[in-house]
């Protein structure tokens, strides 16, 4: 057999995490290392969280899974808790982002088909973004190299540029569902959607009575330092897709909407075995005792806030290095000079520093939100030293 018992979709490093410490993680070989990943902004709460391990815990010993053919105490509640914290008045759980995005999607259709609008369809997405990886989101998303292999396409998605609300409006055609859009692009290299750019989408789908969807399956549950990211515009989507952090680590997502968005999203229209099993309400409770605090939230901006700061000062040091930093909350970006993937193996292999490429030539830093100021100071020692021997190695 050549082809090895696990797929090999996954260029997997030589990193075997076995355990998990806070905010790190030990391999099996015994190696320590610095978690500014987070399993891409998942782990939210770092690694072996009393709260969430417990919770999890007396899930498993009291009820693990039922068919939502059943009533959901457990759902219902977890659902509840959404709905007062955010602009939705209705939740759909899932058992991951793509998911929740797929929800998103039949949400906005089925609105206007409820209200006999059969040909509008089309969603305007846009340039760079990530929606997840199944036919329809790859298909949502304008990355070529997410194509390839899997066409044909499916229909009924139009790309334009991103923060470009010019192209946007232009795009508008008799088809047009709405725009899907993601706050703050993860995968795209963390860039930031102007004031302006999601406020006049905000503007553009009350005009012409279109749904607007955002993707905070990267960027919400505290990420960008407020619970969702679109909280910083001023404005409110009629549909929003979670996921990553939502959990902890636990596989779930959710796909909320307000009443008027939901409207076609009646009995047999959607479904899922899995989702919103008391397993993953457990783990979304658990989240939803932390994270929402504003005291919390606040305390994650001002981390976002010191890393950026010593971020800034530190590249001056490597000018041939990196060229910039942004981001918001513990979301943050260093975009580079050079494709970064050979630098973030260097940290991860050299230097037990974990992190994350994305396009524009990025490094994703996404610390658990739970770091304190002896996690950003070891941070900052091991980027250090990785750009010293970096430097080296690359003038050899």
């Amino acid at each position: 057999m050549s082809i090895t018992p696990l797929m090999p979709v996954y260029p997997r490093c030589g990193v075997r995490p076995v355990r998990g410490e806070h905010c790190h993680l030990i391999s099996e070989d015994g190696r320590r290392f610095l978690d500014f990943a987070s399993g891409i902004a998942v782990n939210a709460l770092g690694h072996s969280h009393p709260g969430l391990v417990g919770a999890i815990q007396k899930q498993a010993e009291t009820l693990m899974h039922v068919s939502n053919l059943y009533g959901s105490p457990q759902g219902e509640a977890v659902a509840k808790r959404l709905v007062d914290l955010t602009f939705a008045d209705t939740v759909f759980f899932t058992n991951s982002g793509a998911e929740a995005v797929e929800c998103a999607m039949k949400t906005a259709r089925a609105y206007h088909q409820s209200v006999g609008n059969d040909q509008k369809y089309e969603l305007i997405t846009f340039n760079q973004a990530f929606h997840g990886r199944t036919m329809a989101t790859i298909s949502a998303s304008s990355q070529e190299k997410m194509h390839k292999g899997f066409l044909p396409l499916l229909p009924g998605f139009k790309y334009v540029e991103f923060n470009d609300l010019e192209a946007a409006k232009a795009a508008i055609g008799p088809n047009t569902a709405g725009f899907m859009v993601e706050p703050i692009q993860g995968e795209g290299g963390i860039r930031i959607a102007t004031d302006e750019f999601l406020q006049g989408l905000r503007a553009l789908c009350d005009e012409h009575d279109l749904m607007l969807i955002l993707d905070e399956v990267q960027s919400g549950v505290g990420r960008a330092g407020t619970f969702f990211a679109y909280e910083q515009y001023g404005i409110e989507p009629d549909i929003m897709a979670t996921a990553k952090g939502i959990g902890g680590g636990f596989p779930v997502g959710a796909c909320l909407a307000t009443e008027k968005a939901a409207r076609g999203m009646v009995a047999g229209t959607h479904g899922s075995t899995y989702g919103g099993n008391p397993f993953a309400m457990a783990a979304i409770g658990a989240i939803l005792d932390v994270i929402p605090d504003e005291a919390f939230l606040a305390d994650v901006r001002a981390k976002g806030e010191r890393i950026k700061a010593r971020l800034e000062q530190f590249i001056g040091n490597y000018p041939d290095l990196f060229e910039l930093v942004r981001g918001r909350g513990l979301f943050i970006g260093l975009k580079m000079k050079v494709e970064p993937r050979a630098f973030v193996a260097h940290m991860r292999d050299n230097h037990g520093l974990l992190t994350v490429s994305a396009g524009d030539n990025v490094v994703r830093v996404l610390p658990p939100l739970v770091i304190d100021d002896s996690h950003i100071d070891e941070f900052m020692e091991k980027l250090s030293a990785a750009a010293a021997d970096y430097k080296i190695e690359a003038s050899v």
